[in-house]
């Protein structure tokens, strides 16, 4: 698969499911990313702008096997991960796998269960593997996380530890639609909801080989010296108490070149950084104690980075 292939396939997979997400083009084409890029999503937005929709959506659309877990505080870590069950038969203990075994996991409302079920899932994100009972089980391939949580409620919810936000590649909002996309979204879904007739225009094995052509995509000195010099600014910011990690530095360059290959380039662009350089390092970072007290956030401190340092040439 060449370049020109592979940003065909991208686009009729975001055609494919701005068919149920009506009028996010954007949004859409961030969680490509994501996926391409092998890493995870975190939709931080209000209930009912159709984060669950979307995960559902994509998973339809490359014919891959999809997953739901509601997070709740009763929620236990074999519930995610699976639990090993005796065969009386056998006389032995049998594996049973959790609904973490699939290709498109949504996590819905996160951050209701319990820290300890919250961990569960760190294992599974960064090595797409789960350890049970001392036997490590392989998860398929692709996989990908989307999680939600909604930003709105302080009561009965366990906010995710920066350890665990680090781990999400990006994090983003799907909003509000627009006055005519709303008429438009209502309309289409009186008689039938789009998800139904929703057909895969892709398969695994070709997800997988659209990970390896972006992994091959050119980046140039001059782009690893810019990304570098956007996490470093995070980490000398008087306005952060935390800046971002070495996997920040990696999460741009990898969503860089996965959005090169969307634009049919076997190379990096400065704006393929610019543009993904929000919602992949703002929930990386912390305010100090000062800026908080300033209404400031996060999101604001990055791009006042990237107006302040200058993009190569």
């Amino acid at each position: 698969m060449d370049y020109v292939a592979a940003a065909d396939l991208c686009r009729r997979i975001m055609d494919n499911v701005e068919q149920v997400i009506y009028g996010k083009r954007e949004v859409i084409e961030r969680t490509l990313v994501a996926m391409i890029a092998g890493g995870h999503m975190l939709f931080e937005d209000v209930p009912g702008v159709g984060k669950t929709m979307l995960a559902r959506a994509v998973a339809r659309t490359i014919g891959c096997e999809f997953s739901r877990i509601q997070f709740t505080p009763d929620l236990l870590p074999s519930d995610v991960t699976g639990v090993s069950i005796y065969d009386q038969k056998t006389g032995e203990f049998r594996f049973r796998k959790g609904p973490v075994f699939a290709n498109i996991l949504l996590a819905d409302e996160v951050n209701r269960a319990t820290p300890r079920t919250q961990s569960s899932l760190l294992e599974a994100m960064e090595e797409h593997q789960v350890t049970a009972d001392g036997v490590t089980h392989p998860l398929p391939h692709p996989f990908m996380v989307i999680a939600t949580e909604n930003p709105i409620e302080y009561e009965g919810v366990y906010p995710l530890p920066e350890s665990q936000l680090d781990r999400f590649l990006i994090r983003d909002r799907i909003g509000y639609p627009d006055r005519e996309s709303e008429k438009s979204v209502v309309a289409r879904q009186l008689t039938c909801h789009p998800i139904e007739e929703l057909k895969a225009v892709t398969s695994a094995a070709e997800i997988i080989t659209l990970q390896q052509v972006s992994s091959e995509c050119h980046v140039a000195d001059a782009i690893y010296d810019y990304a570098l010099a956007l996490i470093e600014g995070t980490r000398q910011s008087e306005t952060l108490y935390l800046g971002a990690s070495p996997r920040g530095t990696l999460a741009l360059i990898r969503c860089a070149q996965a959005a090169a290959t969307i634009r049919a380039r076997d190379f990096v662009e400065p704006d393929d950084l610019k543009q993904l350089a929000v919602p992949i390092l703002a929930h990386r970072v912390l305010l100090s104690a000062e800026a908080r007290m300033g209404d400031l956030t996060t999101a604001q401190v990055v791009t006042e980075l990237l107006e302040r340092i200058p993009v190569p040439v």
